[in-house]
């Protein structure tokens, strides 16, 4: 059974009270292909390739004027709180596929376009570009929940999550913890 609007309403005072920093990393889970999901317990990124074999370089949902991948969808990180509340059936629906889950604020207040997060070695930069949850986040979770992640009163929360560009390559590690990056601009990434 899918989760209703009223179950999914109630759940955002405790999805908005997640940690503002140091989100613990989890579900690391390369897309090599559409519908396929491998998961990993570390994933090398590049500021150049992403994550190198991963279908972004090759059929990316997103591609810059001149023809290329668009960077800013490089990375996606959902909430262990949203994914919690709507991956009921896990035997028989598929993980979305983000890069991984962590238990963190996702909201515009807390991590503006534009914020730096260290997650493992790598340094990733937060995009401008709003997930709106594709037709496949609706088919999997429910009308119910695509609804509510694209209700104008919850845009600037994130529910489906964030996208990210890498601007230092690195390796991201299960249990490593996500940190933003004081200052939040790439001269200080040193």
């Amino acid at each position: 059974m899918q989760v209703t609007r009223a179950e999914l309403d109630a759940a955002l005072p405790d999805i908005l009270s997640a940690p503002s920093d140091a989100g613990l990393i989890s579900s690391l889970c390369l897309r090599p292909d559409y519908g396929k999901r491998v998961f990993v317990d570390r994933i090398h990124v590049t500021a150049d390739q992403g994550i190198p074999g991963e279908r972004w370089a090759s059929r990316p949902w997103r591609r810059m004027a001149d023809g290329s991948p668009d960077p800013g969808i490089q990375i996606c990180i959902l909430q262990k709180r949203v994914l919690d509340l709507v991956w009921r059936d896990r035997a028989n629906t598929v993980h979305p596929g983000d890069t991984f889950i962590t238990d963190m604020n996702l909201s515009e207040g807390n991590l503006p376009a534009g914020q730096l997060l260290h997650a493992g070695s790598a340094v990733l930069q937060v995009s401008d570009i709003f997930n709106d949850a594709c037709v496949k986040w609706k088919a999997r979770y429910g009308v119910a929940a695509w609804d509510w992640v694209n209700d104008p009163q919850n845009r600037a929360f994130r529910l489906r999550g964030i996208l990210c560009r890498v601007v230092r390559d690195g390796e991201i590690r299960e249990g490593a913890r996500l940190r933003k990056l004081s200052g939040g601009s790439e001269g200080d990434i040193g």
